[in-house]
């Protein structure tokens, strides 16, 4: 029984830490962001709360604008036996499986099937600092550390800054939880290449890649990156420290053979999409951006976590984002690293104190940080340094056990007094900095909030500082009992800790009412009822943000997505800028949000509802319907989804075809401009015309039946993608690119039924 109460103790702490899930009911989602900031959420709450409801962190709001919608289609697509490869509810199409974040073969993605869907995202955030700890735990345990200190480390780094600020994206931290797991399993296996105990190689293989294709399925493919780097610098170590037996060398390779076969389902549509993405042209330029490293200064928050203050208080004065800069793993586990990092001597600590300063140097604005950025290096050069704080936490997170396991096993236990006196004097600079510094740094506000968050951490450095001097007192007073006088202090150590860090997270994360996750509303309901398929498009970005459409099923024009179809990012940037210019930077970064109904363009792209919260006065719109302040209006000059066109024009490039699409705006329902063909058969202008009707659209597939006189041009307004295929009667056609994001096709004389579907390659 021994054996399992730690891992007991730590699932009752994470009980703790979500009891608002189990007592209250209330969700670990930021759905208060829903109805506190967006329309038409808002108008539901406004008899009760006419200046609307609260919500706590502003700053979390991309679970409800991106992880969520996403996994709620996958999962929706996957309960009906569907392959979830295709969205089409936003950016006028895009993938869906190829995107990572989708997460749509992550294994846990079982709990979706078993329980309704706000059960099974609670779940699913509750288990990733559960599964964390107990797996960091068990990978201390079997370094043959003090089970104090093993606790001490899976507590940190499962409650630690990297956790707290990720917790409720679902996709990152279950890509991150599984790195203690793979370590773990490589320690079995190089272990146990001296016997012959083949059962447990073929378990510890096993659960090595069951780990390694959890992470890289959970969809988040930076982290994984790092993660598998560790890994495999890990296993080299471990290899070389070992005897470099060739027998686990093959072994090894075998499994990362296995886990690229297994991985190709979402490797291969996952780099085709980032090829065809507008990743590289959308990103702000890193120079520039006061938020792409971490800022020296936010070094205090290893510290003093809120001395910049908070976003779920409201007094956020730091540079940038909060959530991108905050490695706090508790106070009494710093000093434990710092402590285990200098005085211990072995080759764990140093390759964990390796890990740890790398990820500090290139994480931090050094030069050799800029590095990648300058030389401008495939994928590094799109991946925000910041999120390296996962290594940093994870590593500190590691020292802290060791350094806690060194002090208890150590005769002289005085050299932590060299780390108690560090961490005071440094408290005491803080301290004379917000109280004498007057205002001219920083603002007396901001001062007054250093100040206020300065208090806690100090209270809490002062106890620990206290509990470890007297030990070290009393253990020359009464020797015989020392190893009680120990077991206590630590004790009492890790319960402050455990306060401190819950108290941490529990003032960052949102628990929220189930009402308020996409509820209902009457302009949600009326536009799903209209017959479709049409877009719709809001003139404000409180209404309506991105991807919301998707849990609704309206499709819309806007996304908000690291990935999105360079070609569609590029028309989106030349209707914003009313001329056919799509030279980067695009503008938008990750965020499309068009705007401007006045294009001519919008017609093109279906748009046939507009939201407004203002009246608007134009002869191409008709109010249709109104709900507290938000105005739905009908544009009577939308094109249909699926239409013939008189003319073709084939232009040889991108560039040509923009101009021709500009040049014949108000005409594109009769002139289609098709890309870079050799086919002569594709540049006519006396296309027959005739009737075409959409029979049935789904996400992967579109049932068309036409009739014409003669040949035909359709031009079908999703976007383009290579994994799409048309058939006329069954037989397979050719798609043309046309006018630079859409579908074309040519359709023979007579009546057809043609169909549009997409395949994962």
């Amino acid at each position: 029984m021994k054996k399992f109460l730690p891992p007991l103790m730590f699932f009752g702490i994470v009980l703790i830490f979500f009891w608002q899930l189990f007592i209250r009911g209330l969700l670990p989602i930021p759905s208060d962001t829903i109805v506190g900031l967006y329309y038409p959420f808002r108008d539901a709450y406004l008899k009760t709360n006419p200046n609307g409801l609260p919500y706590k962190n502003f700053l979390v709001t991309d679970p409800v604008r991106q992880q969520i919608p996403w996994k709620q289609l996958a999962i929706s697509m996957e309960k009906i036996q569907q392959l979830p490869v295709w969205n089409p509810y936003t950016f006028a199409g895009t993938p869906l499986l190829a995107n990572f974040q989708s997460g749509a073969f992550y294994p846990l993605n079982i709990l979706f099937f078993i329980l309704s869907f706000p059960d099974a995202w609670s779940l699913f955030i509750f288990f990733e600092p559960l599964l964390a700890g107990i797996f960091l735990y068990y990978y201390l345990d079997n370094l043959k550390l003090n089970k104090y200190a093993s606790f001490l480390g899976a507590l940190s780094f499962s409650f630690g800054g990297f956790f707290v600020a990720w917790l409720e994206w679902g996709n990152i931290l279950n890509t991150a939880l599984w790195l203690p797991l793979i370590l773990l399993s490589i320690d079995k296996l190089v272990g146990s290449s001296r016997t012959k105990n083949h059962q447990s190689k073929i378990l510890w293989s096993l659960v090595f890649l069951f780990s390694l294709v959890s992470s890289f399925f959970a969809g988040y493919l930076q982290a994984f990156f790092y993660l598998g780097l560790v890994a495999a610098v890990y296993f080299l170590a471990r290899w070389f420290r070992t005897g470099k037996k060739l027998r686990t060398l093959g072994l090894f390779i075998a499994l990362f053979v296995i886990f690229m076969i297994l991985s190709l389902p979402q490797l291969i549509p996952g780099f085709r999409f980032i090829q065809l993405s507008a990743r590289s042209l959308d990103l702000p330029g890193w120079s520039s951006n006061p938020g792409w490293f971490i800022p020296w200064q936010n070094l205090i928050q290893f510290l003093v976590p809120d001395f910049f203050g908070n976003p779920a208080t409201l007094n956020y004065y730091g540079v940038w984002n909060y959530g991108e800069f905050i490695g706090y793993v508790g106070i009494i586990p710093l000093i434990f690293a710092i402590f285990g990092l200098f005085f211990r001597r072995d080759r764990k600590t140093l390759f964990f104190g390796c890990l740890f300063f790398i990820s500090l140097i290139f994480s931090f604005p050094t030069i050799f940080a800029k590095i990648p950025f300058l030389f401008n290096l495939p994928f590094i050069s799109t991946a925000q340094p910041t999120r390296l704080l996962y290594l940093i936490d994870f590593s500190l997170s590691i020292l802290a056990a060791f350094g806690l396991d060194y002090f208890i096993i150590a005769k002289n236990k005085k050299p932590i007094l060299y780390m108690i006196g560090v961490f005071c004097i440094t408290f005491v600079l803080l301290w004379g900095f917000v109280l004498f510094s007057h205002g001219k740094i920083i603002s007396t506000t901001d001062l007054r909030v250093a100040r206020q968050n300065l208090i806690l951490p100090s209270g809490i450095f002062i106890l620990s500082a206290i509990a470890i001097i007297s030990l070290l007192y009393a253990k020359t007073r009464f020797k015989k009992h020392s190893a009680k006088l120990l077991s206590t202090t630590i004790i009492f150590l890790i319960l402050i800790t455990v306060f401190d860090l819950l108290r941490f997270g529990l003032k960052f994360e949102p628990f929220t009412f189930a009402g308020y996750l996409f509820p209902n509303t009457s302009v949600t309901t009326f536009l799903q009822k209209q017959s479709g398929p049409f877009r719709v498009m809001s003139l404000d970005s409180r209404i309506f943000p991105p991807n919301f459409s998707a849990v609704y099923k309206i499709q819309t024009l806007d996304g908000y997505d690291p990935l999105y179809l360079k070609r569609y990012g590029e028309l989106m940037a030349a209707i914003a800028r009313n001329r056919p210019d799509f030279s980067p930077p695009l503008g938008f970064n990750r965020i499309i949000t068009p705007q401007d109904y006045t294009s001519a363009l919008i017609n093109l792209l279906n748009v046939k509802y507009i939201l407004s919260l203002n009246e608007i006065n134009s002869n191409g719109l008709k109010e249709v319907f109104s709900d507290g302040v938000i105005r739905v209006y009908q544009n009577l000059s939308v094109y249909p989804r699926a239409f013939f066109v008189i003319t073709t024009l084939v232009e040889p490039s991108e560039q040509h075809a923009l101009n021709a699409m500009f040049a014949n705006k108000n005409d594109l329902n009769k002139i289609a401009v098709v890309e870079d063909t050799a086919d002569p058969k594709v540049s006519q202008k006396n296309w027959s015309l005739g009737q075409v009707k959409i029979d049935s659209y789904t996400e992967n597939k579109v049932k068309l039946t036409t009739q014409t006189g003669g040949k035909a041009f359709l031009v079908l307004t999703d976007s383009f993608y290579p994994t799409w295929h048309a058939t006329i009667d069954g037989k397979e056609t050719k798609i043309y690119l046309t006018d630079l994001n859409f579908r074309g096709i040519i359709v023979p004389a007579g009546d057809h039924t043609i169909e549009f579907y997409v395949t994962l390659f």
